[in-house]
């Protein structure tokens, strides 16, 4: 265990396009109210990976929570894509991997990684455009998937699955890449020993700290500035003071950033049953999940 200061909540996307306004960037810093980062700013997937680096520059004791998935399922299969050659054995390999195919794709999208004859086979791109080697039903999940459907902490979705609002495959491969190019300068949890000071790296569900917050399932999504405030004072924080409409990108950064800095000093948090070294180093888990 170990204190932070300091406490942030990334809502990304991978949506296509220069900048995204699904972005959202938010920062609880000590006791204070949670406060978006440039909040009138229509980010690009460059700039948060700046921003990021200029935290590990500083060594800044911050806990940063990035809403999407670190890696695929592995542990069904043992292989991340099987029947692929260059399947990769853990989830740097896996990062560099999607790097690789989609370095020549604009805005840290990864459109080329899934044109690739032998991934593309494992995805659902569309209704009717589905891989041979996509998984019937749902879609493969990890265990950290599996465990939170089995225990009813989270609803989860494949990150094969590429069709749908609901859909978080996109945002995962484009977030992959950002984390190919952070790798050896933030440290990501569980992947990485717990370091005892500077910047980590967590994967998060926005969803979580709605459910914290009191919100139900299935309506976690805050679009006016008093239902936020209430929200955060179900995790003793600070009020942000805002009324009328707010966007939902926004308030999930703001509540996620503040559930962030309500629960980090949970040990059972950093040392949930079900997560193994091979987990941590071929799946990962989303912090928050016991």
């Amino acid at each position: 265990m170990r204190r932070f200061s300091h406490f942030a909540a990334i809502d990304w996307s991978g949506a296509r396009g220069p900048r995204q306004r699904g972005i959202a960037l938010a920062v609880a810093r000590g006791t204070a109210a949670p406060a978006l980062v440039r909040p009138k700013h229509i980010w690009s997937r460059a700039e948060v990976l700046e921003w990021l680096e200029s935290i590990a520059a500083a060594g800044e004791n911050i806990l940063i929570g990035f809403d999407f998935s670190a890696a695929f399922a592995f542990a069904d299969h043992g292989a991340y894509f099987p029947d692929w050659a260059d399947s990769p054995a853990n989830i740097r390999a896996l990062w560099a991997l999607v790097e690789r195919l989609a370095c020549g794709d604009p805005h840290h999208e990864a459109g080329s990684f899934l044109a690739h004859p032998e991934a593309r086979r494992h995805f659902r791109h569309g209704q009717s455009d589905v891989g041979d080697l996509f998984e019937p039903g749902a879609g493969r999940l990890r265990i950290v998937e599996q465990h939170q459907r089995a225990t009813k902490q989270a609803a989860s979705v494949s990150n094969f699955n590429l069709v749908g609002a609901a859909q978080v495959g996109k945002a995962s491969l484009t977030g992959m890449r950002l984390l190919h190019r952070l790798s050896g300068r933030i440290p990501l949890w569980p992947l990485d020993p717990l370091p005892a000071k500077g910047p980590l790296l967590v994967e998060i569900y926005t969803s979580l700290a709605a459910r914290a917050a009191g919100l139900p399932p299935g309506r976690s999504k805050i679009r006016d500035g008093a239902a936020l405030d209430a929200a955060l004072a179900a995790l003793d924080s600070p009020p942000i003071g805002s009324t009328g409409p707010i966007s939902d990108h926004a308030s999930d950064a703001l509540l996620t950033a503040a559930w962030l800095r309500h629960i980090a000093g949970n040990a059972a948090l950093w040392g949930p049953a079900p997560l193994t070294d091979e987990l941590a180093c071929t799946e990962g888990w989303t912090f928050g999940i016991i």
